[in-house]
């Protein structure tokens, strides 16, 4: 009876997802992103707007399921050859400036009584959105250019610094005893991620590659067993799952080297990006609270407020610590592309109201910025960026007049 209850909202969430990408593409010149496109469905079809759908426990274990892959290819998409020296260095650097900004703010509104909790408020502060920021980044051609490199770094520790600080910071032990869980699972997975660059017995390797294209899969169904593994093994030492989650992205990034990694990295994508992620956050817009937004001035205030520290507490540092190495052009698109967050902002508003330690108007107002910054600051910084472009194309062009 469970299962089939779950049934019509599960067709709801699926239509939903087939949907986003459909409007997406019809709204390619505001470049709306489909993860912002999932969750305004989820508030249509939800309890605010259209009241129908009405998810029961398995949704939502298939929502929890969606979270962890979200986790998982985070992990997995790590590069740090992409980044390492002086852009990986910066980005982290930044980080931390901007870490110590946020939990600065978060204090005075927890001080004024405008929000519960310093960490979960000044965290969800702190992320940048890798995969948002990725294709616009391949659109203007510039992932190969060291602005592009600098960006792939901010975005990589925007999303690397929220997981483990969330991890860290947000378990409910005495902080002894929580760094020694947290050097227990920290030593598994360094174990496994050692394993996983150095041994790759043939004899293993032909297994997984006879049966990569074989109905058995059984490449994605030891990739999806690790990451159950890791997220149980945090569950029962007390850490933080998304730690697991991301944990197993990293090992199975490590361990699918060579030929075949193109092909297991799409077929993973697609486990996450086609079927699980989607009910997450078509969920999370169900569970939206556009009541609050609607009803409550103060909350509206909040929602412009938060958009305003996003870009402070992410774009700030960027503009001061890349500014001897971008050029003034790409200095503002620097800082808007820094700002842009909103699927960890979600993952922590999630997890700060289900745990009382988040307003409920401050939760819907820090979703509500981060569905604008995805809005508008990609599209300002590339726009920005375009111009600039035409800007040394015009001034390159009067140059090989001058010389003729």
């Amino acid at each position: 009876m469970i299962a089939e209850a779950a049934v019509p909202t599960l067709v709801l969430i699926a239509v939903a997802a087939v949907l986003a990408p459909i409007l997406a593409e019809q709204t390619r010149g505001l470049r709306v992103p489909s993860v912002v496109i999932e969750i305004a469905l989820g508030i249509l079809i939800g309890p605010e707007v259209l009241k129908l759908v009405h998810p029961n426990d398995i949704v939502s274990a298939l929502g929890d399921m969606g979270l962890t892959f979200l986790i998982f290819l985070a992990g997995f998409e790590l590069d740090l050859r992409q980044i390492k020296g002086e852009p990986l260095r910066l980005a982290g650097l930044g980080w931390l400036i901007s870490l110590a900004l946020a939990l600065g703010f978060a204090f005075a509104l927890v001080s004024s009584g405008l929000a519960l909790d310093t960490l979960i408020v000044g965290l969800a502060l702190t992320t940048t959105t890798l995969g948002t920021l990725l294709p616009i980044l391949g659109d203007a051609r510039v992932l190969k250019t060291s602005f592009g490199a600098y960006t792939i770094g901010i975005g990589t520790v925007g999303e690397f610094g929220p997981i483990v600080a969330v991890a860290v910071l947000l378990a409910h032990k005495d902080p002894v005893a929580s760094v020694a869980v947290l050097a227990a699972f920290v030593a598994v997975a360094a174990i496994a991620a050692l394993l996983a660059t150095r041994a790759h017995p043939p004899a293993v390797v032909a297994l997984l590659r006879r049966h990569l294209h074989s109905s058995s899969q059984l490449p994605v169904r030891a990739s999806i067993l690790l990451v159950l593994a890791l997220v149980y093994l945090a569950y029962v030492l007390g850490v933080n799952v998304l730690l697991g989650a991301f944990s197993a992205g990293i090992v199975v990034r490590l361990f699918t080297t060579g030929d075949d990694s193109a092909v297991i990295s799409s077929k993973l994508t697609a486990v996450g990006f086609g079927f699980l992620i989607p009910i997450f956050f078509v969920l999370s817009g169900i569970h939206f609270d556009l009541h609050i937004l609607l009803t409550r001035p103060s909350a509206l205030l909040r929602l412009v407020l938060f958009l305003v520290l996003l870009l402070v507490v992410r774009g700030l540092p960027a503009m001061v610590l890349y500014r001897k190495l971008v050029s003034r052009a790409e200095r503002v698109p620097l800082a808007l592309f820094s700002a842009t967050g909103l699927p960890l902002i979600v993952v922590i508003t999630t997890i700060g109201t289900t745990e009382g330690r988040m307003l409920p108007e401050n939760a819907a107002a820090l979703v509500g910025a981060g569905m604008l910054s995805v809005l508008l600051f990609p599209a300002l910084g590339l726009r920005r960026l375009q111009a600039a472009a035409a800007s040394n194309a015009v001034a390159r062009g009067s140059e090989a007049s001058s010389d003729q």
